[in-house]
């Protein structure tokens, strides 16, 4: 058996044979070593050298930023918008904000059971949403709303679903903020963090191989670039060239953990160079920039074929969710220096329309009240619609084609439920 397995072993392995006494081959057979490119194979740059030498040292990453926090254009640069389109963006952005702010007040009232502010990420989600089209996968975390509103998915579908009202197209199946749409290729958020990023690298690499033009963006924050899903999905599209762009928003916290507890190296940008992935580091308080960057990476990912990281410095105003107390460990000098008039995405963009005598004090006072008495009639409108049928919302939707296994549970249920329909409170369900 022994020499059996020698044998087999000798025929198949590509690497140099080596002879036992017994053995047939010759030197002249035997594989130079010489010929293998040794050391070179794993490293892009291979010098050796006689003298030990350590470092910690890495290139330092700039903050692209093209609009200052007086609002003016730096160093030349021009809008990439018109003046048409500049307001109109503003006018979002103020609008999600005053719905974010009323999202957040209502699951203080206990009318939803969760939600996640977006306060001081609006100038990324909506200079994204000007760049990513309707062909791009979406794998959000879950401050992304406002890159999903650019792309149809309207107020409307948000208040569906934190109600989980029967419009839900999740059939209230999820907690809240887990939006999905099929239609819109969104995926559905998984509350996990980091899972999604491993799902975008394998979308990103069915792209190319289907040689589509489109991306699968991803998106996380500093904390969960902490996770070893970050590592394994980032050189999982490294190493086969996905075509997944990786957005991570450095806000500075991690819930509570600041990143001074959470790395040592220049940012996270450096981990995504390190697996060779192409990055940039942009000022996300800058609707301008984040769209010319986003816009640049998009091209070299879809062109090339490759993956690319991009990490967005901001600041999260608010508290990490409806669960959290931020000021039990920010100091509140902090927040008040990042509240300062032209750092916050939106000021900044009031700033620039000012000075550019497009937008007034008065205009902005109108649109806000405005959207607030359009947010109180939504809201007075969804809540009151009903859940979708309990038996339904449970087994529906589950897999594409129901199979053996859920068939079976639905059937257990179905029989339970007809027994013991009188112990619950159907009463907020359709029947």
């Amino acid at each position: 058996m022994k020499n059996l397995v020698q044998r087999y072993l000798f025929r198949k392995s590509s690497f140099p044979r080596f002879c036992s006494k017994r053995s047939i081959c010759t030197l002249s057979q035997k594989r130079n070593l010489s010929a293998y490119k040794i050391y070179t194979d794993g490293l892009i740059h291979s010098e050796f050298s006689t003298e030990l030498k350590t470092t910690n040292e890495v290139n330092r990453l700039p903050i692209f930023r093209i609009l200052d926090t007086e609002g003016n254009l730096l160093d030349g640069h021009t809008a990439p918008f018109s003046d048409e389109e500049i307001v109109n963006l503003y006018k979002q952005m103020v609008e999600f904000s005053i719905w974010d702010e009323i999202f957040y007040g209502i699951q203080r009232q206990g009318r939803i059971s969760f939600y996640i502010v977006n306060d001081g990420e609006e100038g990324i989600q909506f200079g994204l949403g000007k760049v990513l089209t309707p062909e791009d996968h979406l794998y959000c975390q879950y401050r992304e709303t406002g890159i999903l509103l650019s792309r149809g998915f309207d107020y409307p579908d948000i208040i569906n679903q934190l109600f989980g009202n029967k419009y839900d197209e999740g059939k209230g199946r999820q907690m809240c903020i887990c939006y999905t749409s099929k239609n819109l290729n969104i995926h559905t958020i998984t509350t996990p963090l980091a899972s999604q990023l491993s799902h975008a690298a394998g979308c990103g690499y069915a792209l190319k191989l289907k040689n589509q033009k489109a991306v699968a963006a991803t998106f996380c924050g500093d904390g969960s670039s902490s996770e070893g899903d970050f590592y394994a999905a980032l050189n999982f599209a490294a190493v086969r060239e996905s075509q997944t762009m990786f957005i991570c928003k450095n806000n500075l916290y991690a819930i509570s953990t600041s990143i001074k507890d959470q790395y040592r190296g220049d940012g996270v940008a450096p981990r995504a160079l390190a697996l060779g992935i192409e990055s940039v580091r942009v000022d996300g308080n800058d609707l301008f920039a984040t769209y010319l960057a986003a816009k640049k990476m998009r091209e070299i990912c879809t062109e090339q074929s490759k993956p690319v990281f991009m990490e967005f410095m901001a600041y999260r105003y608010g508290h990490h969710s409806t669960s959290d107390d931020s000021t039990l460990y920010r100091p509140k000098e902090e927040n008040d220096a990042w509240k300062k008039d032209g750092v916050h995405p939106i000021s900044r963009l009031f700033l620039y329309l000012k000075n550019k005598n497009l937008y007034t004090d008065e205009d902005d006072k109108l649109h806000r009240k405005a959207v607030k008495e359009k947010v109180l009639k939504e809201l007075k409108k969804h809540e009151s619609i009903k859940r979708y049928n309990i038996v339904g919302g449970l087994f529906e939707n589950v897999y594409h084609e129901e199979d053996w296994n859920l068939k079976e549970q639905r059937e257990n249920f179905e029989e339970f439920f007809k027994k013991h329909k009188n112990c619950y409170d159907t009463s907020k369900f359709e029947s």
